[in-house]
């Protein structure tokens, strides 16, 4: 258990410290590769709709998606598949298998239920 804990407080203290270059990623390379093709780093002032006095921002909903998928992105491409491909190497090296997943039993018995009225049944 004291490991796990140990385990979750080091996760937990670097992506505080890695979430920092993510948004560094984000705000000063991604951002402004968008401003230069679309003219504004954010959308804002985009859809912008005033009821009775009232303005509706949905340009901040859609700069908030973007942000968003921006930071998803870039935690997949600079920590996910990297890792994935250092683990697969090692495996590799190592001569791990991945086991093969055990079957559903449901699609077992429709699969021997299927067989046998093959059998049964030339025509099928």
């Amino acid at each position: 258990m004291k490991g796990n804990v140990l385990d979750l407080a080091v996760a937990v203290i670097i992506g505080a410290a890695f979430s920092k270059i993510v948004d560094a990623l984000v705000t000063n390379v991604l951002m402004p590769l968008i401003a230069a093709l679309i003219g504004s780093p954010n959308f804002d002032s985009f859809a912008l709709v005033t009821i009775n006095g009232v303005d509706v921002k949905f340009g901040v909903l859609l700069t908030a998606i973007v942000n968003f998928l921006l930071v998803a992105a870039a935690v997949y491409f600079a920590i996910v598949l990297p890792m994935n491909k250092m683990i697969e190497r090692r495996n590799r090296r190592l001569g791990i298998v991945p086991a093969d997943a055990p079957a559903d039993p449901q699609v077992q018995l429709l699969t021997e239920i299927r067989d046998s009225l093959a059998a049964g049944n030339p025509r099928a």
